[in-house]
């Protein structure tokens, strides 16, 4: 079986297993988080606090982020991220392994981490064009996305055992070390120069040209659209622990199996999902199939009886979000010439990370009204009817093909 050609770019390998080893550090230290608040405090809402902090971080300075992707060296830009983020978990783990750690600590660190990966994140896809050529981006997603869903697993079963070996304080050391990790890789990572406007511009002028340039858009926009409907209206994970304690009735461990269920569905998804952006030109309509079919698990999910049923339709959940997932941050970096990809991407993030946010407070919400399957059915039913209805007529999600050409006019 032949090696696809991305996997034999050195640059791409060498940053790959970098961002694989931070995100799997990044995840387990959130998890140490969590636990580590809660121990301290014994309070839920102060708990609260360390998504808020990410909210709050990535809704503020993501537009900076993304301004500062085009208008410096996007591999130094990322290599000053994770060192910002490396001081702080290098910190974090000295006062927790000395005895020192109060919950605000924790919550501080959380606020400036999530306001490094702001400056780091537009960084980090708007640098993968630089490394494969461009008839290749679409496969190099195809393999980063994955990453993140083995970091969902891999994370906060690390930092279980780490936990349990010597506290918190020891995954905070280890995500040092992978932060530590990819700024050595990027050291070496070879990428041209980025070519900077002739002309110097303000920063709110730069964000302001990021925005206008979506608007010119109509792919980007509607993707950004779709992604929402998908991640607002059904936004399961925030139902995952009644679905688990109080409708199926399988107690903490049922709950994590559920939990980790649709990241293990995206990675078994991972081949299909890259044969598809390798070969199909129909991928507008397998992005809205994924997206009609994604909505149907949800609602399986919803409405399984038994335990076994609601697992098999939470694979099919990360499996079918992967596919759309794909196909979507595909488009939208193929779609954005080089010198606005930091800023397209950041408004994109605020979109693809902030909807499920929103989703959470929206979804929690109602579903404290109607309980958790006519929440999550209602939600559903919704994403279903956006992406049907793209699929009835002509736009340009539906007919876009995923060939890869130099016209963006």
């Amino acid at each position: 079986m032949a090696v696809p050609a991305v996997l034999r770019n050195r640059d791409f390998n060498l940053y790959w297993a970098g961002v694989v080893a931070s995100q799997i550090g990044t995840r387990g230290t959130v998890a140490a988080n969590l636990y580590q608040v809660y121990d301290l405090t014994g309070s839920i809402a102060y708990t609260g606090l360390v998504g808020a902090a990410q909210a709050v971080a990535l809704v503020v300075l993501s537009p900076l982020g993304g301004a500062l992707a085009d208008r410096v060296d996007r591999r130094r830009l990322l290599q000053g991220a994770q060192a910002v983020a490396l001081l702080v978990a290098g910190l974090l783990a000295w006062l927790t392994l000395s005895g020192h750690a109060a919950a605000w600590h924790v919550v501080l660190s959380v606020v400036l981490t999530t306001a490094a990966a702001t400056f780091d994140q537009p960084a980090r896809q708007a640098l993968i064009p630089a490394l494969v050529p461009r008839s290749q981006i679409a496969e190099a997603i195809a393999l980063l996305n994955p990453s993140r869903e083995i970091a969902v697993l891999v994370g906060p079963l690390l930092a279980g055992v780490l936990i349990s070996v010597s506290g918190p304080g020891l995954m905070y050391a280890v995500d040092a070390g992978t932060y530590a990790l990819l700024v050595a890789i990027l050291a070496v990572v070879r990428t041209p120069p980025l070519p900077l406007p002739a002309e110097k511009r303000s920063v709110v002028h730069s964000i302001v040209e990021g925005a206008t340039y979506i608007g010119r858009r109509p792919l980007i926009y509607t993707l950004m659209g779709l992604d929402l409907s998908a991640t607002v209206f059904s936004a399961y994970r925030v139902l995952l622990p009644a679905l688990a304690l109080d409708v199926l009735h399988v107690g903490s461990t049922g709950y994590g199996i559920l939990s980790a269920a649709p990241s293990a569905g995206a990675l078994l998804a991972t081949y299909s999902v890259f044969r598809t952006v390798q070969r199909s030109t129909r991928q507008g309509k397998v992005l809205l199939l994924s997206t009609m079919l994604y909505g149907i698990a949800a609602i399986l999910l919803a409405f399984s009886p038994v335990f076994a049923l609601a697992v098999i339709a939470a694979l099919l959940l990360g499996g079918f979000d992967a596919m759309a997932t794909t196909i979507r941050h595909a488009a939208v970096q193929i779609d954005t010439p080089d010198e606005i990809r930091g800023r397209v991407t950041a408004f994109y993030q605020m979109a693809s990370r902030g909807g499920p946010a929103l989703g959470d407070v929206a979804v929690g919400a109602f579903a404290g009204l109607v309980g958790p399957v006519v929440a999550l059915s209602v939600g559903a039913l919704a994403t279903i009817s956006v992406a049907a209805s793209f699929s009835l007529r002509d736009n340009v999600v539906r007919s876009y093909s995923g060939v890869v050409t130099e016209d963006r006019a």
